[in-house]
């Protein structure tokens, strides 16, 4: 649900007629309740659909006098067909909203997911099955344990370091999770096969603004990655070029 507190005032936000301190104040609360951007969201594509429709004929001052004829003589069907247009737009631009909402739905959920991936690693005891900083080690104890194989970095020369890698699953599929440091930041790497998400991904995708941490994502040779963690956006951008080079 919309927040309460918000609700009467979206129409009046989305056609811009709110005073400028009160607008600041509406564009600070959609930015972080996604409730509110995404009903935010769905105004703004109604009015745009509607908007365009308008735009995509324009009457002869023939066809202008025709239709001013049928209104007059026949009322009661122009009016049934108006609603029928309306109708059709309204249905459409709901399908549109839907499909993208649910899609970006199905994103954020990834997102999540990942994050908690990553927290929960590194508070456990044990955050790594295969300690190691020999990606010579690391990889081959992969084999087996999950249904792909990859290729990890060479980080001679690098600030990076590899503290070792354990078996992960997201949306109940089989992954490799490794643990790089980097000026005693953490960095988590995800790998899946990318057919196996449920979620459909692109790289453009995706940089959410509602997490706390930095995060890089791509597909490659039919892998999705993940580079994850609280160091710069720098040092995840190092490091996944790192990887794509290597891959």
């Amino acid at each position: 649900m919309v927040c309460e507190s918000w609700k009467e005032r979206l129409d009046t936000y989305v056609d811009g007629e709110l005073p400028q301190g009160e607008m600041r104040t509406f564009d600070a609360h959609v930015s972080s309740c996604p409730s509110c951007s995404a009903n935010v969201l769905s105004r703004l594509q109604l009015k745009r659909a509607i908007h365009l429709a308008g735009k995509r004929f324009t009457p002869s001052a023939e066809f202008r006098s025709r239709m001013q004829q049928s209104i007059a003589s026949k009322p009661r069907r122009v009016f049934r067909l108006g609603w029928m247009l309306a109708a059709a737009v309204v249905l459409v631009v709901g399908i549109l909203t839907s499909t993208y909402l649910g899609n970006r739905s199905g994103r954020d959920q990834v997102f999540s997911e990942i994050a908690d991936l990553h927290v929960a690693t590194l508070a456990s005891s044990s955050p790594v099955d295969v300690v190691s900083t020999d990606r010579h080690t690391v990889k081959p104890w992969f084999q087996g344990k999950i249904p792909f194989a990859f290729n990890l970095p060479e980080l001679q020369n690098t600030e990076f370091s590899l503290l070792g890698g354990r078996m992960t699953y997201l949306e109940q599929t089989p992954g490799a999770h490794l643990i790089y440091d980097v000026r005693k930041h953490h960095i988590s790497v995800f790998i899946f096969q990318e057919r196996s998400l449920a979620a459909k991904l692109t790289d453009r995708s995706l940089k959410p603004g509602n997490l706390s941490f930095n995060m890089q994502t791509w597909t490659q040779g039919g892998l999705r990655y993940f580079v994850i963690g609280d160091a710069s956006t720098a040092d995840i951008d190092n490091l996944a070029k790192l990887f794509q080079a290597a891959s």
